[in-house]
C-alpha cells in the first residue's frame, strides 16, 4: 500500500514541520459481538480530534491511518473528499493554519493478526476479548495520528462497548451511559496508547511508598485475564514482583512512577513477550501457567514484569526520536529487568539465566549477515519491525553490564537519574544519553560508544598459557580475535578466572584478576607466579560479551570434568562457550551430545538444564552429521529416560527431563511409553502428567503416526479451550502424512483464514525433523510463494511465514543454491523480505559446516 511504509526522512520532515497539542478519540466497539456484518472484514468506528500547530502556515503534511473506510474528515472546520485525501494509509493535509484542528471518522478492521486492534473470540465460551498492540507503528490501524515516537501528546479516549464489558486504557477510567471515558495521559507517542476491552477477569491491589519529600505516593494495581484462564491466575505473585519492582525502581531511579495507575493485562493471540503500554501493560496470556512448570518459567515472566517496568522511564517517560535509537529503551529495559530480579526479587540467580539464555540470542544474531551497530540505520517501518532482535536486547543489555563494570554501578545509575529529570516526556538521541554518563563517570563515552553501540559484530577470547620449569604461570595473556567481516577489535573489562580440581575433585576457583583487554593481546600480569590451571575462564562472572574460546588444556579438563566446576555461572558460561564452538563447527556435535549426556544429569541450575535441552536438540537436527542423526537421537532419548527415572519425583529437574524425553522420543517403546502415560497404564513417581504435559506427549505420538485425528479430537474434547485448540492444531499439523502437510501449507500460505496464533501453530507443526522427505517439495514452493505472501500478508504474518517455513530441514547444498539463486534474481525485494531470506541462508550455512566437522570425526 502507498505511504504504509513510513521512512525516516518522512518522519524528520513532519516532526520539524509540526508539534502536536493532544488527541481525542473515540471508539465504538459495540460491533465486537454478534454476527458479521458484511463480505468485508469486521469494523468499528474511530473518530479522531488531533489539534496540533505548524511552523509555516500554508505547508502541506499528511497524517496516517490504515483503515478499510474513511466516513468523513475535516480540517479546521473545512470539509475535505475522503477520496480525494485517502489513499488507504495517508489523508493529505494542504494549506495547514499555524494551530489546526483536523477530525477524521473512520471505519477500522478488527485484527486476527495481532497487530491494531485485535478481536479473539474464546472457544471455550464463546466470549470475545480486544486489546491493541502497536509498536512500531499500528496505532494508526485504530485512529487517525501522527505515527512517530518524537510527535508526543496527552492522549483523552473514551470507548462505546457491549453492555457487561470492562474496558481498560492508559488513564483511569468512567462509565457513563455506556461510555468509557479515560483521564487524559501525560505527553506519550502513538505507539504506548492502549485500549483492552472485554468480560476479562480482574484483579486488584494496591502499592503505597513514602517519597524523599514526605509525600505519600499509591499508585492502583490492577491485573487482568479471560475467565476462562482464571483458575490458574496467580495474580498475588504478578502482585509481589510488581511492588518490589517498584520499590527496587524508585529507589535508584529518584523518579516517582509519573502514569497514575499499573494495570497488567494478559491477552490472547500475543505476538510478543509483552508491550510497555503506560499504566496499561500488556503481556502474553501464556505467563499464565495452566500446568506444573519449572522456576525457569517464574523467573522469565519476572524478568518480564520487571523489563516493561523499566519502561515507564526508559521509554515511555524519555522516549528515542527514531527507531535507530530503539537501543535505549530495549537495551536499558532488558538490562534492567535482570539487574531488578537479582536485586530485588527471590530470583538472585537471574544473572545466571542472562549469561546462558539473554546472550545465546544476542551471539546468533550478531553473526548473522543482518547484524548491525545497536545504535542501528534504520531507514523505514519494516527495517523498525525487524530490529526488535538479539542485537537491540540481548547484545545491548550485555554491554550496558559491560558499561557498568567500566563507570561504576554509581555512576551508571547517576547518569540515569539526570537523564530522567533532564529529558521528561521528551525525545533523545544517542548523545543525550552519553552526556550524562560522561559526567557521572568522568570517562570518554564518545570512544567508548565508538567500539560498542557504533560497530557490529563479537569478539572471541581466548588464553595463552606459558608455564616456567616449576610449573608456574610465566605468562598469561588474553588473545582477542574478530572475524573478517566485522575486525573491530574493542576494550574489555574482564574477570579471568583460574580454576583446579580440589582433593574431593571439584573443580574450583583459587585465582582471579580483573584487566582491560584492548588489543590482539592483553598480558594478565597479576596471574603471573600462580600455580598452573586445570581451566582458565577469560571472562569469568560474565562481565563483558564476547564468544569466551578455551586453551586446549582448559577444553580438556572440561570434557573430563564439567560436571565438577561447582560455581554456577562459571558452569553456566562454559556450557554457552561449548555451544558457541559447536554452532562454529569447531566442536563436533556429537561431542557436544556426549556432553550433555554425560553431565547434563548434574546440572544443578534447571534454567541452565532447560537451555541444554534445547541445544541439544538443535544440535540433533542441524550439526550432527546425517549418518548418525539416528543414533544421536537414540541416544538423547535413552539418556532423557534415564535420567527421569532417576530424577527425585515431584520435582522440576523430572518434569525437564519428561519434556526432553517427549522431545526426543521416536523408537516404538519410547512411544508406547508415552502413550501409557497418558492412559494412565504406566507411572513413572511423581510425575503429575497434567493437561499441558499431555499434549506435550502427544506430539511425538502424532509426529510419528501413532495418535490420529480421532485421539486429538478427543484430546480437545478434554481441554477445549484457547490454549488446547493451539496445541490440536500443532499436533494435526504434525502427522506424517503428505495430504496433512499440502493442507498446512494451503492453510499459512494460500489462505489468510487462520489468526496468527494458529498460523503459528500450524507452522511449528508443519516443520518437523523427522519428516525431512515428505518436505522436500516445499523448498521449490517456498520461494515461489514469499513474495506474493511479503505483498498481500501482514508484516507480521509475512515474518512468520518466511522464518518458519524457510526448508532448513532440506539441508543440503542444493537447498544453500536455491536461496542464492532467489536472492540474486531478487535484488529489487523489500529489504526486509531478503534480511530474512539471508538471514535463513546463514542458519544454513552454518547447519553445513558443522555436519562437515562432525563427518569429519565420525570418519575419523
Amino acid at each position: 500500500m502507498p505511504g504504509e511504509n513510513l521512512t525516516r526522512e518522512e518522519a524528520r520532515e513532519r516532526a520539524a514541520l509540526l508539534s502536536v497539542d493532544g488527541y481525542e478519540v473515540s471508539l465504538d466497539v459495540r460491533s465486537a459481538v454478534g454476527g458479521p456484518e458484511g463480505d468485508g472484514p469486521r469494523t468499528f468506528r474511530s473518530v479522531t480530534t488531533i489539534r496540533f500547530r505548524c511552523n509555516e502556515p500554508g505547508a502541506s503534511s499528511f497524517a496516517d491511518l490504515v483503515a478499510p473506510g474513511v466516513t468523513a474528515v475535516s480540517l479546521n472546520g473545512r470539509d475535505l473528499d475522503p477520496g480525494e485525501v485517502f489513499d488507504g494509509s495517508r489523508i493529505l493535509l494542504e494549506d495547514l493554519a499555524a494551530a489546526n484542528e483536523l477530525v477524521v471518522d473512520a471505519q477500522c478492521a478488527y485484527s486476527r493478526t495481532g497487530e491494531g486492534m485485535h478481536r479473539f473470540v474464546d472457544p471455550e465460551d464463546g466470549e470475545v476479548y480486544l486489546y491493541t498492540q502497536y509498536e512500531p507503528a499500528d496505532s494508526r490501524r485504530v485512529f487517525a495520528n501522527f505515527e512517530q515516537p518524537d510527535l508526543k501528546a496527552p492522549f483523552r479516549f473514551e470507548v462505546r462497548a457491549p453492555e457487561g464489558w470492562t474496558v481498560w486504557s492508559n488513564g483511569v477510567g468512567e462509565q457513563h451511559d455506556g461510555v468509557w471515558r479515560f483521564a487524559e495521559t501525560k505527553p506519550i507517542s502513538t505507539y504506548i496508547t492502549c485500549v483492552v476491552a472485554g468480560p476479562y477477569h480482574y484483579v486488584t491491589d494496591t502499592y503505597a511508598r513514602e517519597l524523599p519529600d514526605g509525600t505519600r505516593l499509591e499508585i492502583p494495581l490492577g491485573a487482568l485475564c479471560r475467565k476462562g484462564l482464571a483458575r490458574h491466575f496467580d495474580a498475588d505473585d504478578v502482585f509481589l514482583i510488581t511492588k518490589q519492582g517498584l520499590d527496587f525502581f524508585h529507589e535508584h531511579f529518584d523518579y516517582p512512577y509519573p502514569f497514575g495507575k499499573y494495570d497488567q493485562a494478559f491477552v490472547p493471540e500475543y505476538n510478543l513477550g509483552a508491550m510497555e503500554n503506560p499504566g496499561l501493560v500488556t503481556f502474553r496470556e501464556e505467563y499464565i501457567f495452566r500446568g506444573k512448570v519449572t522456576q525457569a518459567s517464574y523467573e522469565a515472566r519476572a524478568n518480564v514484569i520487571l523489563h516493561e517496568m523499566a519502561h515507564m522511564w526508559f521509554g515511555d517517560l524519555v522516549t528515542m526520536v527514531w527507531w535507530d535509537d530503539l537501543w535505549l529503551k530495549e537495551s536499558f529495559a532488558d538490562f534492567m529487568g535482570t539487574f531488578a530480579n537479582v536485586g530485588a526479587t527471590r530470583f538472585e540467580d537471574a544473572w545466571i539465566t542472562f549469561a546462558n539464555r539473554r546472550k545465546a540470542w544476542a551471539y546468533r544474531a550478531d553473526q548473522l549477515p543482518s547484524t548491525h551497530p545497536i545504535t542501528a540505520d534504520i531507514r523505514d517501518l519494516q527495517d523498525a519491525k525487524l530490529n526488535f532482535d538479539g542485537i537491540t536486547y540481548a547484545k545491548g543489555a550485555s554491554v550496558l553490564k559491560q558499561l557498568v563494570a567500566y563507570v561504576g554501578q554509581d555512576a551508571f545509575l547517576e547518569g540515569a537519574r539526570r537523564y530522567f529529570k533532564r529529558h521528561a516526556y521528551g525525545n533523545t538521541r544517542l548523545g543525550d544519553l552519553l552526556a550524562v554518563l560522561g559526567e557521572t563517570s568522568g570517562r570518554d563515552m564518545g570512544a567508548w560508544a565508538r567500539s560498542w553501540l557504533q560497530t557490529a559484530g563479537v569478539n572471541a577470547l581466548t588464553p595463552q598459557v606459558l608455564l616456567d620449569a616449576d610449573g608456574r604461570i610465566d605468562e598469561l595473556a588474553v588473545v582477542q580475535e574478530a572475524a573478517e567481516s566485522h575486525p573491530e577489535l574493542r576494550p574489555h573489562r574482564v574477570a579471568v578466572g583460574l580454576y583446579r580440581r580440589s582433593q574431593v575433585g571439584a573443580l574450583e576457583r583459587y585465582a582471579r584478576a580483573e584487566v582491560d583487554v584492548d588489543g590482539a593481546r592483553t598480558v594478565v600480569a597479576e596471574l603471573a607466579g600462580q600455580d598452573a590451571p586445570e581451566l582458565v575462564l577469560v571472562n569469568d562472572d560474565d562481565l563483558t560479551f564476547c564468544k569466551i574460546r578455551f586453551d586446549d588444556t582448559s577444553l580438556a579438563t572440561l570434557r573430563e570434568h564439567l560436571g565438577a566446576l561447582t560455581d554456577p555461572l562459571a558452569r553456566a558460561l562454559c556450557w554457552s562457550a561449548l555451544w558457541n564452538l559447536t554452532r562454529d563447527a569447531l566442536l563436533p556435535a556429537r561431542e557436544f551430545v556426549d556432553l550433555v549426556l554425560r553431565f547434563g544429569g548434574r546440572e544443578t541450575d534447571i534454567g541452565v538444564l532447560q537451555m541444554l535441552h534445547a541445544w541439544a536438540q538443535s544440535a540433533l537436527v542441524h550439526y550432527v552429521a546425517p549418518e548418525w542423526r539416528a543414533a544421536a537421537g537414540t541416544a538423547l532419548a535413552q539418556g532423557a529416560l534415564t535420567e527421569l527415572r532417576q530424577a527425585e519425583p515431584g520435582s522440576e529437574h523430572q518434569l525437564a527431563w519428561a519434556r526432553f524425553f517427549a522431545a526426543t522420543a521416536s523408537a516404538p517403546a519410547d512411544l508406547e511409553l508415552l502413550r501409557g502415560l497418558l492412559e494412565g497404564t504406566e507411572e513413572i513417581a511423581g510425575l503429575d502428567v497434567d493437561q499441558e504435559l499431555r499434549w506435550a506427549f502427544l506430539e511425538p505420538l502424532a509426529t510419528y503416526g501413532a495418535a490420529d485425528e480421532k485421539v486429538l479430537a478427543a484430546e480437545l474434547a478434554r481441554d477445549d479451550t484457547a490454549s488446547g485448540k493451539r496445541h490440536q492444531v500443532r499436533c494435526l499439523a504434525a502427522r506424517p502424512s503428505a495430504a496433512v502437510k499440502a493442507q498446512a501449507w494451503a492453510q499459512v500460505v494460500e489462505s489468510d483464514a487462520l489468526s496468527n496464533a494458529l498460523v503459528e501453530a500450524t507452522i511449528a507443526g508443519f516443520e518437523r525433523p523427522s519428516q525431512r522427505e515428505l518436505l522436500a517439495p516445499y523448498a521449490e514452493k517456498y520461494f515461489a510463494a514469499i513474495g506474493r505472501v511479503w505483498r498481500e500478508r501482514s508484516i507480521q504474518i509475512g515474518m512468520d511465514v518466511v522464518r518458519g517455513l524457510f526448508p532448513s530441514l532440506q539441508d543440503s547444498p542444493e537447498t544453500l543454491a536455491a536461496t542464492d539463486a532467489w536472492l540474486t534474481a531478487h535484488e529489487d525485494a523489500p529489504p526486509a523480505l531478503r534480511r530474512l531470506v539471508l538471514e535463513a541462508r546463514d542458519d544454513l550455512a552454518r547447519a553445513l559446516r558443522g555436519q562437515e566437522c562432525d563427518a569429519a570425526v565420525g570418519a575419523a
